[in-house]
Order: C-alpha cells, then structure tokens, then sequence
C-alpha cells in the first residue's frame, strides 16, 4: 500500500513552519487517539500522523524527506518496513494535550517557578455600603511558606541522586504504535530536583502551614452583586520561590426596600392619591443625598418618570453619578368613606372623557 505523502496527511503546506506543523498533529492527535475517538479507522490515521509528525518535526529528517521522499526511511522499521518511532518524544504533545493522561506521560519539573493559588471570598453589602463604600474585614485562610524551613520542607538540601536534579525521568514505553519515549515527575523529588537530609516537623516536609488571617479592606463606592476585588500578592503562597497568588472578593449587595438599580442609576416608585395627580402637587422625594422637593404637574398618570440628575450610584471607573429616576404609581382607593362617595358621584356626572383615548373606544361602539 502506498503511503500518502506527510505534508498531505497533517493538511499543511510544504512551507509550512514548525508551529503550523505542531499544530497541524495537536489537532489529529486529538481527533484521532484511539483512547477517543469512535471512529472506526482512527487507530491507522493516528498512527499516520505520527509518523508524518516525527519526519517533518525534525529539521534534517525533512530535509531527508524533501528531497528523497518516503525512500529516505524505507530501511526504517525492519523488515516489517514502515517508521521507527523509537527514540522520538511525544511528550511535550501528549502532556499538553491530554494532561499527562492516556499513558503518554506528560510529566514537568516541577522545580521552576509557579505561582501561588487564588482564593474567592464571597462578602454580603447592604445597599448603602456598596453605593457609599466602606471599610469591612475579610477573613483569610491560606496557605504560607512555613517560617522553619522557609517553604522547603526540609534541611541541608542536597541534588536528587535519581533524577540528578532535573525533577524528571525518562522511561521507555511499549505501545501498539511503537516504543515512546516518556518524561514523568520524579517520585524521589516530586519533580523539585532536590532531597533533603531532613525533614522539616513543623510543616512536615510540605514547605506550606496554614494560616488564618484578619484583614481590614477598603471598598470602593459603587460596587455591584458580581463585582469583584483583587487581593494581589494575598493568596496561596508560590512554589519554589514564584509568587503568592491574589485573593478575590465577590459581592453580594443586598436589595433596598425602596430603591432598584439599574447600573449606575437607581429608581423609586412614588404613590400619589387619584387627587395629587389630578391637580398635581408637590413631593418629598427620598433620595441618596439627601431629601429634595419635586413639582408633580397636574394630569399624571401611572408609570410617568421623573430624572433627578446626578442623584444616582458614583461609576467605579469615572467617578461619575448616575441618576435617579421617580416613577409615579398613582394609587385607587378600595375604601370610600359616604362623603368621599358622594363627591366621586357628583365628579362622575361632569365630562372628564374628553381625552382622546376615550374617542378611540367610542368609534366602535
């Protein structure tokens, strides 16, 4: 059976770049590992572009393969004929793609620099708090470098005598689609690339203690349910000297028995009597800043909006206000006294059906 040619079985170019290549087999890779893939050839095709992957990943064997084609490796395999995949480490694609998982190790060292974990706390505001800001305290439980070893775990470091300080080892697998090459975390060193003569009692060889802290945090005006605060530097400690990660706050602002927000402006619906609307008055309007006096005109209606500029929620970003929004509710009484009766009857005998919305419905009748 003819082989198909390697630049057609990754779908690239001949002038394709070495990330266009890695790419092109991180994507079949993915598709077509057997450990996934439901299809009924995926076992062929995966190892096809294997091979095509190990040939035009490496510098001279594509140089090989350009100018010679699939007889530069016919020797290759035996007399089985076929690639030899021995030697070569998927590795550093397997471990990307599938975590480490499906027997390709993707081990690490675990020796450099990593950050620290964050943390999410979850804070209740009452309305004003978030509007205003406040000063609250957090309660924060982490995990620090313990002060004995220094975040160690233990004394008298010493270079690993297994792995000899790189926090890996290389094992030679065994599969169905040839002999891999594996890099696996060192289990003597968990990947840290040092051992130590002895172990550190406070921490017991962890390097982290945990720690309950109490801090003082200054909230912004203007925070919202789902806004968050970042902490930097106040989480989990880092590994092997990478830094702390930050520690989050979530807000949950409770609602106003008055006010609803809407982003940066806030809104109050307002009951007037059947009179006050009719004549029109003059209300007392509650607001974030203080009481202001607002003119109703005579002829409102129910759901009839009012702006009080600037009298709404401070923005975390300008520090500009939103505004305020009073939305008339004009209230029917349910209860008449007789001397109310009487006045609404004698109200009724006079033409108030002169709107034009009246004249619609009377059209039809």
């Amino acid at each position: 059976m003819n082989k198909r040619d390697y630049y057609e079985v990754l779908g690239v170019s001949k002038n394709a770049t070495d990330a266009e290549i890695k790419s092109a087999f991180r994507s079949l890779a993915k598709k077509y590992h057997p450990d996934v893939s439901k299809e009924p050839d995926a076992a062929e095709k995966f190892k096809e572009a294997q091979e095509a992957y190990a040939v035009l990943s490496d510098a001279e064997k594509r140089r090989q393969y350009d100018q010679y084609g699939h007889a530069a490796f016919d020797q290759m395999g035996g007399a089985g004929g076929g690639f030899d995949f021995s030697g070569f480490d998927f590795s550093d694609i397997f471990g990307d793609l599938f975590g480490g998982s499906f027997g390709f190790g993707g081990g690490r060292s675990s020796s450099r620099p990593r950050q620290g974990q964050d943390s999410l706390i979850r804070m209740d505001l009452t309305f004003e708090e978030a509007v205003f800001g406040c000063k609250k305290e957090v309660e924060i439980n982490i995990q620090e470098n313990c002060e004995e070893c220094h975040g160690k775990g233990g004394f008298n470091e010493k270079t690993c005598p297994t792995c000899h300080g790189s926090g890996q080892m290389t094992t030679e697998q065994r599969t169905l689609f040839g002999t891999f090459m594996t890099k696996t975390t060192c289990t003597a060193c968990n990947g840290k690339g040092k051992t130590y003569e002895s172990k550190c009692s406070h921490c017991k060889g962890t390097g982290k203690v945990r720690t309950h802290k109490v801090k003082e945090v200054k909230i912004p005006a203007g925070v919202d349910t789902g806004n968050r605060l970042r902490l930097a530097g106040a989480g989990e400690a880092g590994y092997n000297g990478g830094p702390n990660g930050d520690v989050y706050i979530e807000f949950r602002v409770k609602e106003h028995p008055l006010y609803e927000r809407d982003g940066n402006d806030i809104y109050l619906k307002l009951p007037l009597t059947i009179t006050e609307a009719v004549l029109g008055t003059k209300k007392d309007i509650p607001t974030l800043y203080g009481t202001v006096k607002l003119a109703i005109p005579a002829g409102s209606s129910t759901n009839d909006k009012h702006r009080l500029k600037g009298k709404g929620i401070e923005d975390l970003q300008t520090g500009r206000k939103g505004d305020m929004y009073v939305v008339l509710d004009v209230h029917i009484p349910k209860k008449l006294s007789k001397d109310q009766k009487t006045l609404f009857e004698q109200l009724s005998k006079t033409d108030l059906d002169d709107s034009i919305e009246f004249e619609k419905i009377k059209k039809y009748l």
